[in-house]
């Protein structure tokens, strides 16, 4: 366990650390925990940072507890936040559990002697009673110690309820029953979180005379100085149904040159060195994105699974260039109809079905008049191919993979048709 913070460390994820962490590790194994508020039903890319951090101490013989907040997304972190979290009811509280718990499952072994523990603070802290939280806990702590607290600091102007003020002490009040239940000596997380970890580490200390440690990894921000996770629609979700697979690929394969080493190094487990040939690589031939692409496949497989992350690669390369259509099969014009129009067409209807038809009905043009207009231009190609004869009928040697065929207006305009 030595080598975790030395790992962590050389590939950027240590923003800070409690005193005395690195004498603990070099003891041996330790338990430790990562919490997640279920403030939406999944997670978006900007958490990865911790699910990484818990991978690593799996990875170098720690045991990861993955916790969920069903009792502290009752309260709501203010930490990173200007204004009140909205509250959300029970029901929707536990149904976000239980997403975000599938999603964390992906990431970590639950298997082995370091099975990975998830976790529901709910069970502890919802039969929780004021007078014994009270007694327990609030009587460790003074006002003067929690008004220094970042989190609370920052809200001090725009007000604070005494809810989110409350928070740190319940948030400490978990890594003391983690640490009584379950042995669990560190705690990791964001930055933002510091302020809340260490009031955990102060609890154990004054209530049970114990030591425990926090770890807190950097916020993470784009070369441009934005919030790391976002894309143009908003956050970059795990959940399939929120964010595509392909579109997730697309998000880090458009990653800038400037980022790119700083996300390999977190999102990834390729040694330094790997990295640092990639790197080089994407230097000499920056066109080609070698590091990019290495990047968007680790990643977009890890989350989705690598037969999905396979069948969007080959999306991705058909649309863009780099896969011959006929090597293409019906998987990956699946991922496409996802992402460009898509028109079915009853399959009776395709034998003479003319071009200029077909262009009207998938939208690629506005008329039949713009379509005989543009097709002597090579304006229009089927299946990777131009046709420029307005009198062209499509026919089934024209069908990809069974039941598709791809029309495309000029470089970037794209429709597939759908034979049912």
């Amino acid at each position: 366990m030595s080598t975790l913070l030395e790992i962590l460390t050389a590939r950027g994820f240590v923003q800070d650390a409690t005193p005395g962490l690195a004498a603990r590790l070099a003891q041996g194994p330790v338990t430790g925990y990562v919490g997640f508020d279920p403030t939406a039903d999944s997670l978006h890319v900007g958490n990865l940072v911790p699910v990484m951090g818990l991978a690593w101490l799996q990875r170098l013989g720690g045991t990861p507890i993955v916790l969920v907040g069903g009792g502290t997304g009752m309260v709501g972190d203010p930490s990173g936040k200007r204004n009140e979290r909205p509250m959300l009811d029970v029901a929707q509280i536990d149904h976000n559990v239980a997403r975000i718990r599938t999603q964390l499952e992906r990431f970590v072994s639950f298997d082995g002697p370091t099975a990975a523990r998830v976790r529901n603070n709910a069970d502890w802290l919802r039969p929780l009673g004021l007078m014994d939280f009270l007694r327990d806990v609030g009587k460790h702590f003074t006002i003067n110690y929690m008004l220094q607290k970042d989190a609370v600091k920052s809200r001090m102007e725009t007000g604070i309820s005494y809810t989110e003020f409350s928070y740190m002490l319940v948030q400490a009040y978990d890594f003391w029953h983690l640490w009584k239940t379950d042995r669990c000596e560190l705690q990791l997380g964001g930055s933002d979180q510091w302020g809340n970890i260490t009031a955990g580490t102060e609890l154990i200390g004054r209530r049970e005379g114990g030591a425990a440690h926090g770890l807190v990894f950097p916020l993470l921000t784009n070369a441009a100085g934005g919030k790391f996770g976002k894309s143009e629609s908003g956050n970059v979700w795990l959940d399939p149904a929120r964010t595509s697979p392909y579109q997730f690929y697309q998000f880090w394969l458009n990653t800038d040159d400037r980022d790119v080493e700083r996300l390999l190094r977190f999102f990834t487990f390729l040694s330094l060195e790997e990295i640092a040939a990639l790197v080089a690589a994407q230097a000499a031939d920056p066109g080609k994105r070698p590091a990019q692409r290495r990047l968007a496949e680790d990643v977009t497989a890890r989350v989705h699974g690598a037969a999905t992350a396979a069948g969007v690669v080959r999306a991705s390369r058909l649309l863009f260039g780099g896969l011959d259509l006929a090597e293409a099969g019906a998987e990956v014009f699946e991922v496409l109809a996802t992402e460009i129009p898509t028109t079915a067409l009853p399959r009776v209807e395709l034998p003479g079905l003319g071009i200029v038809d077909a262009l009207v009905r998938t939208g690629l043009a506005a008329s039949k008049g713009e379509a005989r207009r543009g097709l002597p231009q090579k304006a229009y190609s089927l299946n990777g191919r131009q046709v420029t004869d307005a009198e062209y009928t499509l026919g089934e040697a024209d069908v990809l993979a069974g039941r598709y065929l791809l029309l495309q207006k000029g470089k970037r305009s794209y429709a597939l048709v759908t034979l049912t």
